[in-house]
């Protein structure tokens, strides 16, 4: 299993916008991604009604977990997405 632990980049959390860039990603890998809110529930990273419901702000932490064959760099593209501020 590929995990990381990502701390949000984008200026108001991870809203619509930078969520569904996120998601969009997800579901472009192929990979069956989850994804935890540091202290909170684990959701399915490719719902966007699941990433949004997390209520992740700017600086949180959040772990991505994938038992992808090619998870390692799923999880490197994606944790690029979450670290980018797509409000600036």
């Amino acid at each position: 299993m590929a995990e990381r632990i990502i701390t949000v980049g984008s200026a108001h959390g991870l809203h619509a916008r930078p969520a569904k860039l996120f998601v969009e990603a997800v579901k472009g890998s192929g990979a069956t991604v989850k994804l935890t809110k540091e202290g909170g529930k684990t959701v399915d990273a490719g719902s966007i009604l699941g990433v949004i419901s997390l209520g992740i702000d700017h600086g949180d932490k959040i772990v991505l977990t994938t038992d992808a064959d090619n998870g390692e760099v799923v999880l490197d593209d994606l944790a690029e997405i979450l670290a980018t501020d797509h409000d600036a």
